[in-house]
């Protein structure tokens, strides 16, 4: 227990940091047009490239099989957030095109 009061005391300003951050995020995301929330978290699904990242570093550093199989999902998971971001702002743009005419 002292630990963990230890490690609040000694991070408490990222952690107040982390909480407001929170609460910042779901005040602006919950005040988004529903027009706009499709292509907003089609390309936040996009920045996940730096959880990919991350996931590397991990693998790279790995030295036990725990890390190496966490850090393996974790690029998986994270490559196929990417794709599927790209994937659905490319079906949102189709739905904008001008159709031919037969």
């Amino acid at each position: 227990m002292n630990e963990m009061l230890k490690f609040f005391f000694e991070y408490r300003e990222a952690i107040f940091i982390i909480i407001l951050s929170i609460f910042l995020g779901i005040e602006v995301i919950s005040h988004v047009p529903s027009v706009l929330h499709t292509p907003l978290m089609s390309g936040a699904n996009a920045i996940h490239g730096v959880v990919i990242i991350g996931a590397i570093i991990v693998m790279g550093h790995a030295t036990n099989l725990l890390s190496m199989i966490l850090g393996f999902v974790a690029v998986v998971l994270g490559t196929l957030n990417v794709v599927g971001g790209f994937v659905v702002t490319d079906r949102m743009l189709e739905m904008f095109k001008k159709k031919k005419k037969q």
